[in-house]
Order: C-alpha cells, then sequence, then structure tokens
C-alpha cells in the first residue's frame, strides 16, 4: 500500500499491487520506488503485458514465413531448370542444326554439373534416340557433342540396366563411325573416346570389353609405330590425335581386365609401344609414356618377379624425354614432357608413383596409382569443371574411387567448417615463411661452384 497510496485496503487491490511487482521491470521498479508517494504510477494493463509477447511471435513469423518463401523459391528454380531441361531434350530434333548444337551443349552443362538422375531416368529412352539422330545425320561438332553426352548420359545413370541398355543402342553407331576412314576425322576422334568411357561404365560382360579394345582400337594406334626398319609412318596431325584417343581409351580398358588378360597384352605389346615414344607429336609421346607406366604397374601386381628384356634401353629412352632440350620443339610441349616423363621412368625403374590429393568439400581422395590417374582423367575430360562435385554427390563415380557413400553436409555446417579468410592467410603466410627459409639454404651464392 505504501508503494500505490492511492490504492484501497482490499483483495482485489492487493492482488492488483502484487501483479505490479511481477511483471514490473527492475528500472521501473527503481523509479517507483525513488518517487514515493508523490509518484504517479498507473495500474498494471493487460495491453503492456502482451507487448513482450507479441514481438516474439512476430519474430517467428518473420523467420518462418523467410523459410517458406525461400523453399518456394528453390522449388520455382527447380521447376523453371527442368522446363529448359525438356525444351533442350525437344530442340534436339529440330531442323536447324544450330539450335540441335545449341540443345546438345545445354544438355552437357547441365548432366556436367548437377546431378539429375531421376529427371533423366524417365527420359533416357527419348535421349538416346536423339544421341543416335544427331549421331548418324549431324555433322563434324554436332557428332562431337552427341558423342560427349552419350558419355554424360552414362556416367549419370552410373552402372546398371539403364546404361546398358543405351550403351546397347549407341554402340553399333560409335564403330561404324570411329572405322569409317571417310567420317570426319573430329567426329571419329570423340568417338574414341566415348567408345571407351562408355564401355568401362555400362558394358558388363568383360569379353566384349576386350574385344572393342582389341578390334577398334589397337587396329587404329598400332598405325602410328615406328616401324622396325625405322621409317616413320605418313599420318597427319589429326589422324595422329584420332590414334592418340584410341591409345587412351585402350589404356582405361587395361584397368578393367583381368590377370591372365594382363600377362598377354604385356607380351605382345610392352615391346612395341616404346615405338610411339619417337612420335612427333607430344601428346602422343605423352600417352605413350603413361600408357607404358600403366602396364608396367599393372603387370608387376600380377607378377612382383616380372623382368622386362629391354628395359635398360627403355630407361635410357625414358631419361631422355625427361631431359630433352631439343630446340625444335615449343617451350611448353618440352615442359609438359620433361614433367610427365620424369614420373614415368620413376614408374618404371623403381615402381613408384608421385601421388596426388584432390579435395572436394570436407573430403579428400588420394590418387597413389597410374589406375586411378588413367581413371580419373577419363572422367574429367567430359564432367570438367563439376568432377569435384560428381565426387561429392554421384554415387556411381564415388564406387568406382571407393569412397563410400555420399556424405549429406547442410550448407550452415559446411560454412561453419571453412576457415575464415584471416586463418587462411595466416596458413599461408607461414608456410611461404617455412618454404623460404628452406630454400634460401640453397641459394647461398657465397659458396664456389667447385664446392658442390
Amino acid at each position: 500500500r505504501w508503494i500505490c497510496p492511492g490504492l484501497r485496503e482490499g483483495g482485489e487491490t492487493l492482488c492488483a499491487g502484487s501483479l505490479l511487482l511481477s511483471f514490473t521491470p527492475s528500472h521501473m521498479l527503481f523509479s517507483v520506488f525513488a518517487g514515493g508517494q508523490q509518484g504517479n504510477v498507473q495500474p498494471f494493463s493487460d495491453e503492456d503485458s502482451s507487448i513482450e509477447t507479441l514481438s516474439h511471435c512476430s519474430s517467428l513469423s518473420e523467420r518462418t514465413s523467410a523459410a517458406e518463401e525461400a523453399g518456394e523459391t528453390e522449388e520455382m528454380a527447380q521447376e523453371d531448370f527442368q522446363y529448359k531441361l525438356k525444351v533442350y531434350i525437344d530442340s534436339t530434333v529440330d531442323k536447324s542444326a544450330k539450335t540441335r548444337q545449341g540443345a546438345l551443349d545445354g544438355l552437357k552443362t547441365a548432366m556436367a554439373t548437377k546431378i539429375l538422375y531421376e529427371f533423366i531416368s524417365e527420359r533416357r529412352m527419348t535421349i538416346t534416340d536423339s544421341i543416335e539422330r544427331c549421331l548418324k545425320k549431324g555433322k563434324g561438332v554436332e557428332q562431337c557433342a552427341a558423342a560427349s553426352l552419350a558419355c554424360l548420359l552414362c556416367i549419370q545413370l552410373g552402372s546398371g540396366i539403364e546404361s546398358e541398355e543405351v550403351f546397347k543402342t549407341l554402340k553399333p553407331v560409335f564403330k561404324t563411325i570411329l572405322n569409317d576412314g571417310a567420317a570426319n576425322i573430329q567426329a571419329r576422334q570423340a568417338c574414341a573416346t566415348s567408345l571407351g568411357l562408355c564401355t568401362l561404365v555400362a558394358e558388363d560382360d568383360i569379353m566384349v570389353s576386350l574385344a572393342i579394345k582389341a578390334l577398334c582400337f589397337e587396329s587404329l594406334f598400332t598405325h602410328s609405330y615406328i616401324r622396325e626398319d625405322g621409317s616413320r609412318p605418313s599420318v597427319n596431325p589429326q589422324t595422329t590425335q584420332l590414334h592418340t584417343n584410341a591409345l587412351l581409351s585402350w589404356a582405361l580398358l587395361l584397368t578393367i581386365c583381368t590377370g591372365s588378360h594382363i600377362r598377354v597384352i604385356a607380351q605382345k605389346h610392352l615391346s612395341k609401344l616404346p615405338r610411339l615414344l619417337e612420335n612427333d607429336n607430344v601428346n602422343m609421346r605423352i600417352a605413350a609414356g603413361e600408357t607404358i607406366a600403366l602396364l608396367f604397374e599393372l603387370i608387376r601386381d600380377v607378377d612382383p618377379e616380372f623382368d622386362y628384356d629391354d628395359w635398360e634401353p627403355l630407361c635410357e629412352q625414358l631419361n631422355a624425354l625427361a631431359t630433352d632440350c631439343n630446340k625444335h620443339r615449343a617451350k611448353t610441349d618440352k615442359r609438359k614432357q620433361r614433367s610427365v616423363f620424369r614420373d614415368v621412368l620413376k614408374a618404371v625403374e623403381e615402381g613408384d608413383f608421385q601421388s596426388e590429393t584432390i579435395r572436394f568439400a570436407t573430403e579428400r581422395m588420394v590418387i597413389d596409382s597410374w589406375v586411378k590417374k588413367r581413371t580419373y582423367d577419363a572422367f574429367r575430360e567430359f564432367v570438367g569443371s563439376g568432377m569435384n562435385y560428381h565426387l561429392q554427390a554421384n554415387e556411381f563415380i564415388r564406387d568406382v574411387f571407393e569412397l563410400g557413400p555420399p556424405m549429406l553436409i547442410d550448407s550452415a555446417a559446411l560454412k561453419a567448417m571453412k576457415s575464415s579468410r584471416l586463418e587462411r592467410h595466416l596458413y599461408n603466410a607461414a608456410a611461404f615463411k617455412a618454404r623460404t627459409k628452406a630454400r634460401n639454404k640453397f641459394r647461398d651464392k657465397r659458396v664456389d661452384v667447385g664446392e658442390f
């Protein structure tokens, strides 16, 4: 009563006073106590008590509405994206070659950057028919785009009945174009690469894979062998690139061969492959060197005591390519060649491999063998910049590289695990300082040359 002198004595009035003490904030109570009997205090009202509750409800409703709007926006974006894909699929049978080319490129970009299994599996035969039509009736660039799209389609579908049906339809077309000497050379190059990867992904019968490897690919790249009398075959650069693609696809199929087949292949080709190292084309030389390293790795896994008769001449040849300084070759070609053949020489001499770490999201994959490198390079050639995304989310590719099922991490957790810009800067600065100190030990210019 002495806090609120104007109130009458009674149960109702005292109850109001107790409510005043219960709900009034501390700073307001202080002002009331300080005022004494002269303080003009208003009785507590229901309107005042609901202000804080209303503020909490309004903020909660704002967050809920924002989440709903984000979900609706994402759903609308997904619908728009699928609508564009449907338009691309319909446009692959357009009369205009330019429209068909644009549609194929659009589908390639979508499949390389996103996982579209559900959408594609429902329309796989329609897409397959479009690819077959473009391969048969298209020309040059359109055939190349269709061949690449076939590989991306198999990568999306994975290894199973669906991709087998796709490959069963397209395999005869690939082989016809590849073996047709009058066909467009760029289309033949694309078919050589696509046939190899589609066989790896979709072909379940190992004997069919071996037949494709022998009949389609060996019959091509063996034409680039330097003859036993030392004469070089007269092959133009475009045809050499075709033979290079055939050799790389042949090497890709080596990775799935059984041990008995590896023995036969090594006995037949290991003495002939070094002839490709004398080719004038740098891409062919590099492909031949990597294939030799791959074959040595495979045969040593099968037979650790494997002994190659011409081992010393081969090492001398690889060492010459690893230290090549011919002036008539471009600097970029020589730099690339030396880098590759240093690793190839280590593989042949010591059985060693320069491992490489691929980081994607919160995971990492170590490429620690020539088998893994050849497989990774084959997939990356088609997926391109989307390779890290496929390593993270594509179940088939994760199964190929033995990464296990995809890890489900939301964007908030991923952002929390990512280091800040300042932390990355400090880490890079410390690494730079340590690297500089280590290198300065070998940069003392006062040491006489004769002391080395």
